[in-house]
């Protein structure tokens, strides 16, 4: 089961003198125990949440504090680290806010961080009891309405809060990604949970329906309450809800990121068309979305980079791409986009897993044997041509299932004791299926794995006296390398191998020998 807490205490007011002093702690964990199954995105999505937070939410980077994989010890020794350090600000005079994001497992009323547990109501009773004077919580996991079930919490998305800069509030919200009984739902093509999704995207700017460049607690929560019911109400482990608890005393509204903070940034201009936009990165992941009014101008907090946007009409796609320059704010020109069917949709329908795919590809690299002896005399270094074909995602997603050809040869001459030995071609046809684990980072994929292969080498010697030769043998080995992203299609592959051996002709002898090789492939 998924958790997320972001108990994301934040709270940014507009342009004020009394503003917050904010921390953050952000924790991501894929993992939850041995009755658990891993997730895919929890990390991905405290990484995002902490990109947002210190670029938008008025969070200092030396504020927050960043855990991946850690256990329930370390998640509370960062919490006092961050709390002393508010109790320092506060003797200074300043507001304090924090915010704390946990994306991972829950069960059985408690965070499972690993192998370790955090309880639901010892984590609320440290946010009720922390020495700051704003907290917000966020539990995006399976079952975490349960940290609601307090008097006031609703299963709904609208609650009011008075307009104006949170100047004298105080208090604790904790916001949920589920009801009590239900559980929270991860999509491999949004690349993370349906909740931190729509709560990311929208304080990006898809949230901030007044159009004054900030987005509020409430525009937020409302904003990834309505998004969450919608893409989940037809899935099979049906629809989900949002929950809240409010027990926030004083005036004012909270804002949570501030599409002003920073300069760069996509505007989509008044006279584009209206509808849904998406915004999609070189990895194939929805980054954010943007329901865009007729006649509205609107902005939407990108990092710098380039990004595949779509627009969705009735039968057709409007597709185009925009570079998001570092510290300058770029204009959508959306008369520049292009139609296309909506075979040829980036976001593979947006709300839909992608499921298992192929890439095809040819290779070319070198082999060649680890003892001088055996490359010089029995099985010489050559070069290596082929094909490849490779099934991502099957098993399970960044998981690779690959098969391979490959061929090679050289001109040689036989060694022998008393005089020159005759000439021959020296050849290799290489088959093997391998096993790899990728860890997508933007367009970089490093990958580890096994794999098997079977190789024929023979000798067929010009002198018709000598009666050609050929070895066959299976051969285990370990690959990794990595790969790069070039489009949306192309992919640049840089890999090597370690292989085994076992010669049985004319002695018992172990050998090993090496590969390099680059791989472009294409996915259809």
């Amino acid at each position: 089961m998924r958790a997320s807490i972001p108990a994301l205490v934040l709270a940014s007011t507009a342009a004020h003198a009394d503003t917050l002093h904010r921390f953050a702690l952000i924790a991501g964990n894929d993992t939850g125990g041995a009755d658990t199954r891993p997730l895919s995105y929890a990390r991905d999505d405290a990484r995002k949440m902490h990109d947002l937070l210190t670029r938008l939410g008025g969070v200092a980077p030396a504020d927050a504090k960043l855990l991946l994989d850690d256990d329930a010890k370390d998640f509370l020794v960062a919490l006092s680290d961050l709390e002393q350090r508010a109790r320092a600000a506060q003797a200074r005079g300043e507001r304090t806010a924090l915010f704390v994001y946990y994306s991972g497992h829950a069960k059985d009323g408690a965070l499972r961080l690993g192998a370790s547990q955090l309880a639901f109501d010892a984590l609320k009773r440290r946010l009720a009891d922390a020495p700051v004077d704003i907290r917000i919580a966020i539990l995006d996991s399976c079952r975490s309405g349960a940290l609601t079930r307090t008097k006031g919490a609703r299963k709904a998305p609208a609650f009011d809060v008075e307009s104006g800069a949170a100047r004298d509030a105080r208090g604790v919200v904790i916001l949920t990604s589920s009801a009590a009984d239900e559980d929270s739902q991860e999509s491999d093509a949004l690349g993370g949970s349906y909740f931190s999704h729509h709560l990311a995207s929208g304080l990006l700017g898809d949230a901030d329906r007044s159009g004054d460049g900030r987005v509020t607690l409430f525009e937020a929560y409302s904003h990834a309450y309505a998004r969450t019911v919608a893409d989940t109400a037809d899935s099979s482990a049906g629809p989900q809800h949002p929950t809240f608890s409010y027990d926030l005393a004083g005036n004012g509204d909270l804002v949570l990121t501030d599409l002003r903070a920073s300069a760069e940034g996509l505007v989509v201009p008044g006279n584009a068309p209206a509808g849904a936009y998406y915004f999609v990165d070189p990895g194939g992941s929805v980054v954010a979305e943007l329901d865009k009014a007729a006649d509205t101008e609107r902005r939407v907090a990108l990092a710098p980079g380039t990004y595949r946007v779509k627009r969705r009409l009735s039968d057709r796609l409007r597709i185009g791409e925009v570079e998001v320059a570092r510290g300058r704010t770029t204009i959508l020109q959306e008369p520049r986009f292009k139609d296309a069917p909506f075979s040829d949709d980036p976001v593979k329908g947006a709300m839909l897993d992608k499921g298992a795919w192929w890439t095809f590809g040819l290779t070319g690299g070198f082999q060649s044997f680890f003892d001088a002896p055996t490359r010089e005399s029995l099985f010489l270094s050559v070069p290596l041509f082929g094909a490849e074909a490779e099934l991502h995602d099957y098993f399970r997603r960044d998981w690779v299932w690959g098969f391979d050809a490959a061929v090679g040869g050289t001109n040689g001459v036989l060694a022998l004791p008393t005089l020159e030995g005759p000439a021959y071609r020296y050849s290799v046809v290489n088959v093997g299926t391998s096993l790899t684990a990728e860890w997508p980072v933007g367009r970089f994929s490093p990958f580890v794995g096994v794999r098997v292969a079977y190789l024929v080498m023979g000798r067929k010697f010009d002198d018709g006296a000598f009666p050609d030769q050929r070895f066959a043998m299976v051969s285990p080995g370990l690959a990794t390398g990595a790969r790069f992203q070039l489009t949306r299609r192309l992919n640049l592959t840089a890999r090597s191998r370690l292989q085994y051996l076992q010669y049985t002709v004319d002695a018992q002898r172990s050998l090993g020998f090496w590969e390099l090789a680059a791989l472009l492939t294409y996915e259809p």
